[in-house]
This record gives C-alpha cells, sequence and structure tokens, in this order.
C-alpha cells in the first residue's frame, strides 16, 4: 500500500487548481510548480509550496520531466498528479516516478503504454471483443500497403496518426485522388506532434456522435464505469461543448456501452481514471476511438450527475484502497452542461489570442460551477492551451442545464482579450442543440459562414454612448486638480454635449449626448432620442442602466479614451468613438494639436502665438463639473495658432491651440 501526505500537482491553470482544491479538502499538503510565465498564476498562489521549474517554453517547464522530479524531491513531495496533457499519458515519465520513489496518481506505465498507439490499442481492443471502426492499423507502413488498404475499407475514411490524438495528423479522405497526399501531410505532422510517422486508417463515420464512457479501477480487479459524457461539439476535432448523459442514450446502449468500456480497461489491468472513447451512429452502433489514460478536461459534467469527486477518488485508489462503490451503487441525477471558455477570436476562424485579464469575474448561481485558473491583471501568454476556464451548469433535466449555462454565459465577465463566450451562448441557442440533435458535423454546419456578432440595438448603442461619456466624467473627476471629495458629482448649471460616432456594421451613426446630470443623460441618434439614466452597481464597471423606463444589467470596460468595450444580455461589443480616435491618432503622431480632453469652460490660456514652449509647459486649465483640469505641451516647439477665448465653452475633442514642433 502507497501512502503519501505530499501531492506535487505537475500542471498548470485550472486543473492544476481543480486538483489542489480536492487535495487539500483530502488533508494532503500540496505542491505547485510553475514556468516563468506563470509567475504569480492562480494555481501558485492555491498550493503550499510553489516551485519554478523553468522558462515559458513547455519543453523546458512542463514537459521536462527532470526538472519536475527535482521540485518534488525538494520540496519532499511523495506523490505526483499529472492532471491532463504535458506528461499525463508518458510512460516513461510514470516509470521515472515510480523510480524515484513517487506514487504516480494514474494507472501503471504499461497500460498508458498500451493505449497511447492507435494502432495497437485498436488491435488489442479487436482482441478483446471491443467493437471497432473498421479499418487497417498494421505495421506495415509503406504507401502501396495503405492505398490496398483505402481500397478495401472504401471511401470516405479517416487518416490518422497512431501516436497522438487532438486532431493532429488527422485527415478527412473523401475519394483516392485526396488519398496520397493526404498521407504525406498527416505524416509529417503527425511526426512533428509526436516523434512517430506511424498512421492508421479507419471508415469514415460521418456526423456520428463522440460519447465516451468513463470508467475507474482499482488495485483490487474492480472496475466500474460512471455513465457517459456526450462530446459531439467540436471544431477542427477538438471538444467545444460536452454534457452528461447523452441525450440520445437509453438505459440498455448504456450498459452495451459501458460494458465494452470495462472490457477494454480489463484488457490492460486498468487502475485509477480513465476514458474510453466512441464513435455514436444514427442507428445506435457504436465503435471503438481510443482510450485516454488519464482524467478528461470535461469530467466535472459526471461528477455533477454522479455526486462523485474523481479526484478525491483517484488519490484514493492511488494509495492502494478499494473504490468504495460497485456498479450498482452508480445513478446519475439530472443533467450537465460544460463549455469552455477559450482565449480566441471566433470572428476571424477562432485564432488563439493573448492579452491581460483586465476585467474578470467568473458566474455564480444554482446549479452553476466555474473550474478556472485565471486572475484579474493575469497576462493570458501564447505559451499554453488557450482555454482559460470551464463553466458547468447543473439541472435536473436538460432543459434546465442549458437555460442555467446561458444564464451564467451572460454574467461571465471577461475583458481585455478575444475570448468564445458570445459564440457559446449562440451555440447554446441553436434549436439544433436545444433538441440535443447535435452531431460533430453541429458547428461546421450551423455556423457556415463562421461566427458573427449580432449587431447591437439602438438603444444599446445609446446606452454605449451614455457610459462612454459617464465613465469619462469619472475620469475627470479622479484627474482634477481641486480634490474635495464634496464636490464629486457637481455638475454645476451648465449641460454638456458632446458628439460622437460609431460604425456598427457598414453604417456610420453620430449621436449627440447631452448631460443632465450627474447620472442622466439625453442621445440622439438615427432620429431618435433616447433618455438613459446611469447607476453604479459596484467598482468593477458593472451598472444598472435604464434606457426609457428599462432596466439592463451591463458591464463596461474603458479599453482607451476613444473606445469602450459594453457587455449586456450576453453579447459584448465594442464601441470606438471615430471622432475621438482621430483627434488622438493627431496627438499621438506628435503633431502638437492640443484638445479639449472634455467638455468644459476655458479658465486660462498660459500662452501667447509666437511663445516658445518646452515639453511639459502649462498651456491652459479648463472647467468641468466644478473641477479643473491643467493642460501641458506633448512635444516642445512654438504657439502658431490659438483657437480658444478665457469663458469659451467647449466640446471634448475641440481643438485648443497649435504647437509647431521645434526640429
Amino acid at each position: 500500500m502507497s501512502r503519501f501526505e505530499t501531492l506535487l500537482i505537475a500542471n498548470r491553470g485550472e486543473i492544476a487548481c481543480r486538483i489542489i482544491d480536492t487535495a487539500r479538502r483530502e488533508g494532503y499538503r500540496t505542491v505547485a510548480v510553475y514556468s516563468e510565465a506563470d509567475v504569480g498564476a492562480r494555481h501558485t498562489q492555491a498550493a503550499d509550496v510553489a516551485v519554478c521549474i523553468g522558462p515559458a517554453a513547455v519543453a523546458d517547464s512542463y514537459l521536462n520531466a527532470e526538472q519536475i522530479l527535482r521540485a518534488a524531491a525538494r520540496t519532499g513531495a511523495d506523490a505526483i498528479h499529472p492532471g491532463y496533457g504535458f506528461l499525463s499519458e508518458n510512460a516513461e515519465f510514470a516509470r521515472a516516478c515510480a523510480a524515484a520513489g513517487l506514487v504516480f496518481i494514474g494507472p501503471a506505465p504499461d497500460a498508458i503504454e498500451a493505449m497511447g498507439n492507435k494502432a495497437a490499442s485498436k488491435r488489442r481492443m479487436l482482441a478483446a471483443g471491443v467493437p471497432c471502426i473498421p479499418g487497417y492499423q498494421a505495421e506495415e507502413q509503406s504507401d502501396a500497403a495503405l492505398l490496398t488498404a483505402a481500397a478495401e475499407i472504401g471511401f470516405p475514411l479517416m487518416v490518422k496518426a497512431a501516436a497522438g490524438g487532438g486532431g493532429r495528423g488527422m485527415r478527412l479522405v473523401h475519394s483516392e485522388a485526396e488519398l496520397a497526399p493526404a498521407l504525406t501531410s498527416a505524416r509529417s505532422e503527425a511526426e512533428t506532434a509526436f516523434g512517430s510517422d506511424e498512421l492508421i486508417l479507419e471508415k469514415a463515420v460521418l456526423r456520428p456522435r463522440h460519447v465516451e464512457v468513463q470508467v475507474f479501477g482499482d488495485s483490487h480487479g474492480n472496475l466500474i464505469y460512471l455513465g457517459e459524457r456526450d462530446c459531439s461539439v467540436q471544431r477542427r476535432h477538438q471538444k467545444v461543448i460536452e454534457e452528461a448523459p447523452c441525450p440520445v442514450m437509453t438505459p440498455a446502449l448504456r450498459e452495451e456501452m459501458g460494458l465494452a468500456a470495462v472490457e477494454a480497461a480489463r484488457s490492460i489491468a486498468y487502475e485509477g481514471a480513465g476514458t474510453v472513447e466512441f464513435l455514436l451512429d444514427d442507428d445506435g452502433h457504436f465503435y471503438f476511438l481510443e482510450m485516454n489514460t488519464r482524467l478528461q478536461v470535461e469530467h466535472p459534467v459526471t461528477e455533477m450527475i454522479t455526486g462523485l469527486d474523481l479526484v478525491a477518488l483517484q488519490l484514493s485508489v492511488a494509495q492502494g484502497e478499494a473504490l468504495p462503490i460497485a456498479q450498482s451503487d452508480v445513478a446519475l441525477d439530472g443533467h450537465a452542461i460544460e463549455v469552455r471558455l477559450y482565449a480566441e477570436d471566433p470572428t476571424n476562424d477562432f485564432l488563439p489570442a493573448s492579452g491581460t485579464a483586465s476585467r474578470w469575474r467568473p458566474p455564480s448561481g444554482a446549479g452553476i460551477r466555474v473550474d478556472h485558473g485565471l486572475l484579474e491583471g493575469q497576462e493570458v501568454s501564447p505559451f499554453y492551451d488557450p482555454m482559460v476556464a470551464k463553466i458547468i451548469a447543473w439541472g435536473s433535466d436538460r432543459a434546465m442545464a442549458c437555460r442555467r449555462l446561458r444564464r451564467a454565459l451572460e454574467n461571465t465577465v471577461l475583458f481585455g482579450f478575444e475570448n468564445n463566450r458570445a459564440f457559446l451562448h449562440a451555440a447554446l441557442a441553436e434549436q439544433t442543440f436545444q433538441r440535443g440533435d447535435a452531431t460533430t458535423a453541429f458547428i461546421e454546419e450551423t455556423f457556415t459562414e463562421g461566427f458573427v456578432s449580432a449587431a447591437p440595438l439602438l438603444e444599446h448603442v445609446a446606452l454605449a454612448a451614455a457610459l462612454q461619456c459617464h465613465q469619462a466624467a469619472q475620469q475627470m473627476f479622479l484627474q482634477r486638480l481641486d480634490h474635495s471629495a464634496g464636490l464629486q458629482g457637481w455638475t454645476g448649471s451648465r449641460r454638456f454635449a458632446r458628439q460622437l460616432r460609431y460604425t456598427i456594421g457598414d453604417e456610420a451613426l453620430n449621436l449627440a449626448v447631452t448631460s443632465q446630470s450627474d447620472a442622466s443623460y439625453q442621445v440622439a441618434l438615427a432620429e431618435s432620442e433616447f433618455a438613459v439614466e446611469v447607476a453604479a452597481d459596484d467598482t468593477r464597471g458593472g451598472y444598472v442602466v435604464e434606457v426609457d423606463g428599462a432596466r439592463y444589467g451591463v458591464v463596461a470596460h474603458q479599453i482607451s479614451a476613444d473606445s469602450i468595450s459594453v457587455q449586456m444580455q450576453g453579447n459584448a461589443t465594442v464601441f470606438v468613438d471615430e471622432l475621438a480616435a482621430s483627434t488622438a491618432d493627431a496627438s499621438n503622431e506628435g503633431s502638437g494639436t492640443v484638445t479639449a480632453p472634455m467638455h468644459g469652460n476655458v479658465l486660462e490660456i498660459s500662452v501667447e502665438e509666437g511663445d516658445h514652449v518646452a515639453e511639459g509647459d502649462a498651456l491652459a486649465v479648463m472647467e468641468a463639473m466644478k473641477m479643473e483640469h491643467r493642460l501641458t505641451a506633448s512635444v516642445a516647439g512654438t504657439v502658431v495658432q490659438i483657437n480658444a477665448r478665457v469663458g469659451d465653452q467647449l466640446t471634448a475633442g475641440a481643438v485648443i491651440l497649435q504647437i509647431d514642433r521645434a526640429e
């Protein structure tokens, strides 16, 4: 029996945080490892001890087995949990852990090895009587052998890398003419990704469901299955939405697939958490796809319908304890759906994005769970997988889970980089998904022209303009010369007006915003007028905004002086005031143009035409909301033109004076 007290988590991000949560709850001491890019990351703060293991590149840090083992020795760790990805399915790493006297939280190295190669694992499954897709998985890898096998299998077929997954080295081939180039490109990609160019061929099952079965084994010969998950909503073979149970599952089919998954695991004497993946066709026939010998990204949906903590079970089994439940004890309660929140741009072919999480507020509420490793202000780097969080909803039935998840996405606040929150919300709303009819072709068939964000309504545009002016007013207060708190919100007798221009789609909208009070605005656009009342809801950009009597919960994030991102009712839109932006561009170019930063009254002009000024010299003083703002020179040069006089009331962006830069 292998007892341990200190657990090192050889991973990062949300899965490291999730493992640490359970480990600490179970009374274990925890050790985090991190790369130089993850200094101060959430998982390092959650653990009892954190050790840097190398530079940002994964090969030098999270894939550096030697450094991880050194960190374990240094911190007194006696067990290692690999999470998923990185070294989680590396048999040599599991062996190295054992050689160092460490408990590896996972199956035996031989079991990892047996399922690590698609060709070898498929041969093993065929021998065990597990249904498999017709195909070719022999060791002979010549083009001639593959071409002959393809003719026997028939088209369409899939070319797959034998040594890996995640869609790498995978090609769908529709005809014999496409096969040779597909073999060449798949081999090349497989060699680069996995260090092996071995391929297998499989009959293509078009528009199937991707259904996987969670299995669990212990060292006492017990093996059970914990229901199934439907992971059909995928993009480029990467899962996006997962749910449990499968919407079309029947008790008889569940038992048949579950027993097949258990037989697959039994054939390699499996211990710990594992997942057997199948393709399910319209006729209810299922075929073995692969086995993942680790915890899955989507394991929370199984936890939410079974009430089990799979990480706690992993830790228990790894210490030689028997599974605390039998197959007859497994009961499925309700429905759970998970979405993966990615740092990516859905409107630009889902390209990965990076940046700083300037605003991050995960959702909460009944039936909602969020697994994440993100901190507000944290840099999301390009070095690692772009998934930043998983949002999971449970309901007594599928419809409730879906409703709760859509509301949770509407209440998720994430600014600072492009992300797929709005896309996930839109996908969940599609009727095909709502009916439970989504297959692996769902995204491709539903978003045929790619994803396009919904255009905001006119009242939402008016709301954004009012908020942009409101936030500008708040900034002016912070920059005032007189810091008397009693003056905050004091507007004086004047009303201030600002002109803005937004482009929505192909249409340019001119807006006029007039302040009625410190939180009340009149917005005119497109021959319509809107009365907007703004009330601060919290200190992190949340507002309750009333537009013509309708109240909205809104989150607004000021990106720059001329742009604001507004999130409401599930949609986030960036509004750029093109009038302010053009003025800012001129100033940024060092043109010497000095403009009014806000709507206000000119109290003082400190220079005359012909005066020579240095960078930083005082030029003018403006007053707005009973607060004074000093304007200074951003460049050195000669004042060549003054367009304002003391007493003038100016709108934001109005040119006050011009400086001819000194050469």
